[in-house]
């Protein structure tokens, strides 16, 4: 499916998103992780089988939506929330990669009535670690607010325990597909996928931290299977 780009306009902000599929179909809506953009769906938009309608929302700070002063998880939870409405979707699936599956996390843990299927990939809500170390901004133009990063790495170094206390609320069937090769501790993801009730785990053999870029043919295989 061709993905068109278009963008709205939510509480005076403009955001921008790509859009394809049938506008009548259920809806996917894809969220895409810390520092990229709507555009990292478009593959996985064209290997999707059956009917619907794909929309991938530049999230804040991102691609081309708006740059803001300031940037949380919560914040993007509700954007995510005044897109839906501003597009008139009242149910959907939601996708997430990495960043934009915490939020997804949130969001459903908030707003699981919205949802009929919840698909996080390669990543579970943020948990107390090692300090992860905010570099420094590079000189060079960046294609997202390094605010954005930098706010998002130290809600990472502090998160809050309520984000995990509340997955076992998430009563919308889950799936989680992990890669064997992710920097991302695959304990985690189990744990996650243990503790909310309705939900499946997968793991691809081979796939990095960016499973639909490294092991795409493996992710569509998993995608459609469970749209199905």
């Amino acid at each position: 499916m061709e993905l068109i780009k278009k963008q709205t306009e939510l509480n005076g902000n403009t955001f921008n998103y790509l859009e394809g599929g049938d506008p009548s179909a259920l809806p996917i809506v894809a969220l895409h992780s810390l520092g990229n953009s709507a555009t990292s769906w478009v593959h996985v938009a064209a290997g999707l089988e059956g009917d619907y309608r794909f929309i991938a929302l530049d999230q804040r700070g991102h691609g081309e939506s708006v740059r803001t002063d300031t940037y949380s998880f919560e914040e993007m939870r509700e954007d995510l929330l005044l897109f839906v409405d501003e597009l008139d979707l009242e149910r959907f699936i939601l996708l997430g990669h990495s960043m934009g599956g915490t939020v997804s996390y949130l969001f459903s843990q908030q707003y699981h009535s919205r949802l009929e299927k919840l698909i996080v990939v390669d990543t579970p809500p943020p948990f107390p670690d090692e300090p992860k170390e905010i570099p420094p901004e590079p000189a060079e133009t960046l294609p997202f607010d390094w605010k954005a990063l930098q706010s998002i790495m130290e809600q990472l170094n502090s998160p809050n325990p309520s984000w995990w206390g509340k997955l076992s609320a998430i009563i919308t069937p889950t799936l989680i597909i992990g890669g064997s090769s992710s920097n991302i501790p695959q304990d985690k993801l189990r744990e996650v996928s243990e503790l909310i009730p309705d939900c499946k785990m997968v793991t691809v053999d081979g796939a990095g931290h960016h499973v639909h870029h490294d092991k795409l043919p493996e992710f569509l295989t998993i995608l459609n299977n469970y749209l199905e």
